[in-house]
């Protein structure tokens, strides 16, 4: 499962197919271009963070056939000879551009770029979109989860509502990514080097003859960390009182404060505030609250609205399953060829609009406004077009051309950075905590009103004149 050597047959089985169909046809060395992008933001939010960059270069640099995989190959489909051998001895040698991890994304602007021989470039696909997908949609996720709770913590709990092993642990990172504090799930604690955090379950009380037994000893297992799950069986004629007792008689005598309690159940906001009554009123005006039980933005953001005393969340199968939406639906497409040097730029064209693709190489430019800091809109440019000496640039609805904007003062970002070299990995993957910290800034900089839960400010990404008029001339051509 996570042995990226053995991930070389997760692909659809078209792009094996497809494969064998280059090289029967003779176009094993034919260039193309596949842009990665998605066409709408989850939850209808104001804006979407790109993860999972890290997986895709990890799965690029582990990616070969063993005997065993060719002979399963062979077994299933009547390919032929020179294709096996071609994968038997495949070296990957294609160009790779994308977003880097953390930064905020948009629909239909290209988060990578793949430029390669065709029977490469295909068979990257399934890898491509499930693992950008899945981890993109988690980490956006969680930093709306996150922006809900005003600062408080949020740690993530839902390794066992996640579809699978993989997406507990690969969710797990993208949560780190998207601000949670850390996350319950031990292996990926351990495999992203983040903090993997826990105490006690319902059990742990249940085991004991009596809740005030197992609270005493947990209590003195952990007098440096005590935090007690408090609802068990009545959290505030029972939990409260003795979570207070054990840290009277155990953790203060010890030479140490109790660490926190936890509620898992019952009206949230109205025991909050009890239990937040009742630690003060008995000195332990610092100890924290932490809630979780099936929590979301919307849950969360309720809580806080009326008055909840709560100090951190705990958000599991919501936050792990994306549950609202849990499909982020990025979309691989081949957007243009070379012959003889020049790049051929390719459409798809379909009844609805939505799914009729840009062509051409591209890249994207973000404008920040140098006033305030905050990204002003994105533009979607054929890659030898540049921003970044600009004074000044007209920007425009690509629908409704008429809709358009002199945008100054401004700095140009190019966002698509390279990553691959004719194969050669040429780009420092960051550590996690890079990550998370560009994020964080890639979200602090957006305006309060890009961030908010319903109906969020639209930001603006277009098409720069050169590619409009390729993309419409095209439109034109097929259309006869």
């Amino acid at each position: 499962m996570l042995d990226y050597e053995k991930l070389s047959l997760l692909a659809d089985f078209y792009e094996f197919t497809m494969g064998n169909g280059f090289v029967q046809t003779g176009n094993i060395d034919s260039i193309a271009y596949f842009d990665m992008y998605f066409r709408k933001i989850p939850d209808q939010g104001g804006y979407a963070i790109f993860a999972g960059l890290e997986q895709v270069v990890q799965y690029i640099e582990n990616l070969e056939f063993n005997e065993e995989e060719l002979e399963y190959l062979k077994s299933v489909e009547n390919l032929s000879d020179l294709y096996i051998d071609y994968l038997r001895n495949f070296k990957f040698s294609c160009d790779v551009w994308s977003f880097e991890e953390g930064e905020t994304i948009y629909p239909n602007e290209p988060l990578m770029v793949v430029r390669g021989p065709i029977i490469q470039v295909q068979l990257m696909e399934t890898l491509i979109l499930l693992t950008i997908n899945h981890q993109s949609l988690i980490a956006t996720k969680t930093t709306r989860i996150v922006n809900s709770a005003q600062g408080k913590g949020v740690v993530e709990f839902g390794s066992r509502r996640a579809q699978g092993y993989s997406a507990s642990i690969y969710g797990a990172r993208a949560s780190y990514i998207g601000g949670c504090l850390g996350t319950a799930n031990t292996l990926a604690g351990k495999m992203f080097n983040i903090p993997a955090l826990g105490t006690m379950a319902h059990s742990w009380v249940q085991f004991f003859d009596s809740e005030y037994e197992a609270f005493k000893a947990y209590a003195e297992t952990y007098p440096d960390s005590c935090n007690l799950l408090i609802d068990t069986y009545d959290t505030l004629g029972e939990g409260l009182p003795n979570a207070i007792r054990v840290f009277n008689e155990v953790v203060v005598p010890a030479g140490f404060r109790p660490k926190g309690v936890r509620i898992d159940s019952g009206d949230i906001a109205y025991l909050s505030k009890k239990v937040r009554e009742g630690l003060d009123e008995a000195g332990f005006a610092d100890v924290k609250i932490m809630v979780s039980n099936s929590l979301d933005e919307e849950i969360i953001n309720s809580l806080l609205l009326q008055g909840a005393k709560i100090d951190s969340f705990g958000v599991g199968e919501r936050l792990i399953t994306a549950k609202s939406e849990p499909v982020f639906g990025g979309v691989y497409k081949l957007v243009a060829v070379e012959e003889n040097g020049e790049i051929i730029p390719k459409i798809k064209i379909s009844e609805n609009v939505e799914k009729i693709t840009t062509p051409g190489f591209k890249q994207v430019y973000r404008f920040y406004s140098k006033e305030s800091c905050a990204p002003m809109a994105d533009l979607v440019c054929l890659h030898d077009e540049n921003y970044e000496d600009t004074e000044e640039v007209e920007i425009f609805d690509p629908v409704h051309t008429w809709k358009r904007q002199v945008l100054k003062n401004y700095t140009a970002k190019a966002m698509l950075k390279r990553i691959y070299d004719n194969g050669k990995l040429v780009y420092d993957i960051p550590n996690i905590e890079d990550i998370k910290k560009r994020c964080k800034a890639s979200l602090d900089v957006l305006w309060e009103e890009q961030k908010r839960l319903e109906f969020p400010h639209e930001y603006y990404v277009d098409l720069s004149e050169k590619l409009w008029t390729m993309k419409y001339e095209l439109l034109k051509e097929k259309s006869k």
